[in-house]
């Protein structure tokens, strides 16, 4: 999902993306991914951090099979559930913190990008729901 809100929508496959258009973004978040070295690993050399992915996945899914039991039975109910808890707690919080506060990203773009992570978030909880949960219903209304 990453790949395709923020790589092929946003940064473009050729660089061209409007998260790097010179004209909306901050420069320094522009110089961020294209010229301050080291340039991020995800550019230079993103099989780490495709491995890193797939770690927090993972955990993401040991912090799920802690936490649903406690939670409305079902694939929706419960990967909603944890798709808003990544979402506020990592995701949220990263664009606060980091394009708003380090590199003075415009609002609007933050908005998008929190669209794109919304994305994402909703992608993981339903995925890990649902190879968690694979006897249940992909409705919420089961106790």
């Amino acid at each position: 999902m990453m790949v395709l809100t923020f790589r092929l929508i946003g940064f473009g496959w050729d660089g061209d993306g409007f998260l790097l258009n010179p004209a909306i973004q901050s420069g320094k978040l522009i110089a961020v991914w294209t010229e301050l070295e080291p340039l991020p690993l995800v550019v230079t050399k993103p099989a780490p951090i495709i491995l890193g992915l797939v770690l927090f996945g993972l955990l993401h899914a040991f912090i799920y099979r802690s936490l649903t039991p406690a939670w409305k039975r079902g694939v929706w109910a419960r990967g909603t559930r944890f798709s808003l808890l990544i979402f506020v707690l990592a995701f949220l919080f990263w664009e606060f913190f980091t394009p708003f506060n380090q590199f003075g990203e415009p609002t609007s773009l933050i908005a998008i990008e929190l669209l794109f992570w919304a994305t994402i978030a909703l992608a993981d909880g339903l995925v890990i729901s649902a190879i968690m949960e694979p006897s249940q219903p992909f409705r919420g209304d089961h106790s």
